[in-house]
């Protein structure tokens, strides 16, 4: 009997320890899941607001191209279990599911907890092993020596060292004489009793996620792991998270969320991104939908450069041109001759940002409307066109969906999950260097890479 440990429960975690105990290798596997909080699914069961976005039902090169780098990496494990095929598996589990606006794919029921009790109920009836409030501080690998011929004959400096060091470098990517590992163990710690083991693995599934959602356990556990392997790390950054914004009048418009709106972003003048969506106020500055799409195309094109001038515009009526708009105005002030300009703009925006527009249009809220001029009106049209916004940075990881960054895939193979430099050692999901925009996307990703690696997993042993 071979035993696959699988560290972290969330999406992806389960899905590889589902795949790996119900994969038909001709032998039968042991297949252990390791979960540090009390209970699997935390993160799952806030995504989507609570009703969880399992995957998106688009075409597939449409779900490639929402993946914001790296997307050929990916092939063989959204080929292998690709958005269908993750809706068959939670359908046929008596999940039913529907489609919604963007192709977005929620359960019925609208509850997260029931993609988390489909999964639980699969784990159990494979019989995996569930190991809750468990933390692993270690993993461990040993020596693995199946060249060691190349080693004895390379002890005086001879040949058999050059022909040792070549094997290294091609199958580790090292430059020096450094072996090949295989996994070996992993030591846990028990939250509950205080209690120290170890465990012993042939395989191991690493799916900690990334640094996102702290508060869910999501805490680079992965990382360290992967590094002591000898793996690279891209630097992480939260991503599809929301704004930071300079513009004090933007923080009083707390709570205000507008639809059908476009934005882009433009950084030293330049438009990295432009979409049409929703957005949201907050106290800080600016999130929802179209915000959080923005910041994954900031992250990737910014990168942290704080040297750079990032900026926001937001187009309040993006179905009309300047000159189609200009000509609706006019027709409301029009009809509004003898008022203020305060009250005769209120069938154009939200009762919220009535007193703002005026400010930023530099018009007298008191002024009447038969006194404005053709200058201020054209002002006032160019604000609705292109509300302008600073960009002072992006909030952390609490607040982020997803983490941009992690264990660089040069170091795994695509095909199987498993690491170049350590046989039996396997990443899935977030803690990759993987990401992609909101819609449902991640969470593929997490269910994608999870079944390749527990599949793989099981199969090392035929």
């Amino acid at each position: 009997m071979s035993d696959i440990v699988v560290i972290g429960g969330g999406a992806a975690g389960m899905m590889a320890a589902i795949a790996a105990a119900g994969a038909h290798t001709g032998k039968k596997n042991n297949v252990i899941l390791i979960e540090k909080n009390e209970k699997l699914g935390k993160k799952i069961f806030i995504t989507g607001k609570g009703r969880c976005n399992v995957t998106n039902a688009c075409e597939i090169q449409e779900l490639f191209a929402n993946v914001m780098e790296h997307s050929r990496f990916l092939y063989s494990a959204v080929y292998g279990f690709d958005n269908q095929a993750v809706m068959c598996f939670f359908e046929n589990a008596g999940c039913p599911l529907k489609i919604e606006r963007g192709q977005r794919v929620f359960p019925v029921s609208d509850h997260s907890s029931d993609i988390i009790k489909v999964l639980e109920q699969e784990l159990r009836k494979l019989n995996v092993q569930i190991y809750l409030n468990t933390e692993v501080k270690n993993i461990r690998t040993v020596q693995f020596d199946n060249h060691s011929e190349s080693h004895a004959a390379g002890e005086d400096g001879g040949a058999g060292k050059d022909q040792c060091e070549k094997f290294h470098r091609k199958k580790a990517g090292k430059k020096k004489n450094t072996c090949t590992m295989r996994i070996a163990s992993a030591e846990l710690f028990n939250k509950v009793t205080g209690k120290w083991a170890e465990i012993n693995a042939d395989s191991m599934i690493v799916a900690t996620g990334g640094c996102s959602y702290v508060l869910t356990g999501s805490t680079g556990d992965g990382y360290r792991f992967a590094e002591s392997c000898g793996h690279g790390i891209v630097p992480t950054m939260p991503s599809l998270v929301p704004f930071s914004i300079e513009e004090s009048w933007c923080h009083e418009l707390q709570g205000l969320s507008l639809r059908n709106v476009r934005a882009s972003v433009e950084v030293d003048g330049k438009q990295i991104y432009s979409d049409f969506g929703e957005m949201l106020f907050t106290h800080y500055g600016v999130s929802g939908p179209l915000m959080l799409s923005a910041s994954s195309h900031y992250v990737h094109k910014v990168c942290g450069d704080r040297g750079k001038k990032a900026r926001i515009f937001i187009d309040l009526k993006p179905a009309l041109t300047y000159e189609q708009l200009d000509r609706r105005v006019l027709r409301e002030f029009d009809s509004n001759k003898n008022k203020q300009f305060k009250n005769a703009i209120g069938s154009l925006f939200p009762t919220k940002l009535i007193p703002v527009i005026p400010v930023l249009a530099k018009i007298d809220p008191d002024k009447k409307v038969n006194e404005i001029t053709k200058e201020e009106r054209g002002r006032f049209v160019s604000i609705i066109k292109r509300m302008e916004l600073t960009i002072t940075g992006l909030r952390g990881f609490d607040e982020a969906i997803i983490t941009k960054g992690g264990v660089a895939i040069n170091e795994i193979s695509p095909s199987t999950m498993e690491s170049k430099l350590v046989k039996g050692l396997y990443f899935a999901g977030e803690v990759l260097d993987l990401d992609a925009l909101t819609g449902g996307f991640n969470l593929q990703i997490a269910w994608s890479t999870g079944y390749l690696a527990g599949l793989s997993a099981a199969a090392s042993f035929e």
